[in-house]
């Protein structure tokens, strides 16, 4: 494990920083907001225009990361993040902040395809399953930490902005005091939604739903819990426990579904989900039953992108791994730009308990959705499957993933897909069922 660890090391401890800044950053706002009386349409905008520029840096980055490097787009991607940050607590206006949020998520976008790309290069088969679970790790107890930090400060006051914003000073330091060598440059990976349809349905749609929904959730939560009435620390706590309790059920129900057809592990979560969200709408309980709720939810709610992910590479040829990955990034990344723009005026409209409508029908989609297909077509048999892999929750103010890729392949992928000759995709279609 150490040995693993120890050529990233420096990455991970800015990695650790950064999601810090995040998870504290991501909670203030809609917070500070809600105190200075901003709308729920305003506050689900801000994290709309997050989505949006992370959706675009996924395009438009990865340009600039090849023409000026990792370490220099690194530094300069996080100088970008901090100095929102501040710029966000100094200056007190929603379309302001609709307006920076949409920087700090392009900026976000670069960072995340520097990190995973030089990972992805600096680790072997081997190795690569137990540092990007620690990888994980770090990214999920970073933004819980930030989080739980909120709890120790006033968030009517400025401070809190000014240590998100030296949080994030802190995450560039590591690489670039290193004297590790940067990856490979990026390579361009062209997306394909037909493709990833034909390959498997219910991750395309199921993966577009799921964003609508942990993109609504990751955005509002905080601020549909400033309007029921809860204390800033209590808030964290609820935030907290959702990402937390994702984190903890991520390798148990990524076991059960290694195990069997993953269609029925995504529509008993997404069910899971769904009901627990109803509860909260039909029920309004009190602070206690509510946080335990959302805990159900977020053990299964955060759960059903990478096992949607690992069901969808059930059927990809290795060579379209990437482009799949990419295309359902992309889907998701879409799905939180409609969350929050839909849950703002939702809640505006029915009060703070209507976004867990918007969650619940989201996930009840899926659940009929992954039911019907798991009827049209046989799953892959066990010997074929890939294995599951736990993954961050994505492209929510709180966590980030990629969107449309830019990668740098590992050398054991280039050399295996050099080898390999170009299979019939019809012939494999019909294989398939």
């Amino acid at each position: 494990m150490k040995r693993n660890l120890l050529p990233v090391f420096a990455l991970l401890l800015g990695t650790l920083f950064l999601f810090l800044g995040n998870g504290l950053h991501g909670l203030l706002l809609p917070l500070r907001g809600a105190a200075e009386g901003y709308s729920d349409t305003a506050l689900g905008l801000i994290g709309t225009s997050w989505a949006s520029g992370f959706v675009l840096g996924c395009l438009f980055a990865p340009k600039l990361i090849m023409r000026i490097g990792h370490v220099r787009a690194f530094s300069g991607f996080i100088a970008i993040i901090c100095m929102v940050a501040l710029m966000t607590g100094i200056y007190i206006d929603e379309y302001a902040w609709i307006a920076l949020r949409a920087a700090t998520g392009f900026a976000m976008a670069g960072t995340q395809m520097i990190i995973e790309s030089w990972l992805n290069e600096r680790v072997d088969n081997s190795s690569r399953g137990v540092v990007f679970t620690f990888y994980t790790g770090i990214t999920l107890f970073g933004v819980v930490g930030g989080q739980l930090v909120v709890g120790f400060g006033n968030t009517n006051t400025a401070i809190l902005f000014m240590v998100a914003g030296i949080f994030y000073c802190v995450a560039m330091l590591p690489t670039t005091m290193s004297n590790a060598a940067s990856p490979r440059p990026l390579q361009a990976v062209r997306i394909d939604i037909k493709l990833l349809y034909r390959n498997s349905p219910v991750a395309c749609i199921g993966v577009l739903l799921t964003g609508i929904a942990n993109g609504a959730f990751g955005t509002l939560i905080a601020v549909f819990a400033t309007r029921a009435g809860l204390p800033d620390a209590e808030i964290a706590l609820l935030v907290t426990s959702a990402i937390l309790a994702g984190a903890l059920a991520q390798v148990p129900f990524g076991k059960i579904s290694d195990m069997t057809d993953r269609r029925y592990v995504i529509a008993a979560l997404a069910g899971t989900a769904a009901l627990a969200a109803l509860m909260v709408f039909l029920l309004k309980p009190g602070a206690e039953v509510l946080i335990g709720l959302v805990v159900i939810y977020g053990a299964t709610a955060n759960v059903l992108y990478p096992v949607t992910a690992s069901h969808a590479n059930d059927f990809a040829r290795p060579e379209d791994y990437v482009k799949i990955s990419s295309g359902l990034l992309f889907l998701f990344g879409i799905g939180t730009i409609i969350g929050p723009t839909v849950g703002g005026p939702v809640m505006s409209a029915f009060g703070p308990y209507a976004l867990f409508i918007i969650t619940a029908l989201a996930h009840l989609m899926i659940l009929a959705y992954a039911l019907l297909r798991a009827r049209l077509r046989p799953p892959v048999p066990m010997a074929e499957r890939e294995a599951f892999m736990a993954m961050p929750d994505a492209a929510t103010p709180v966590s980030t993933r990629e969107g449309v890729a830019f990668r740098t392949p590992p050398r054991e992928y280039e050399e295996e897909s050099a080898e390999r000759a170009p299979a019939n995709e019809e012939a494999e279609n019909v294989e398939r069922g």
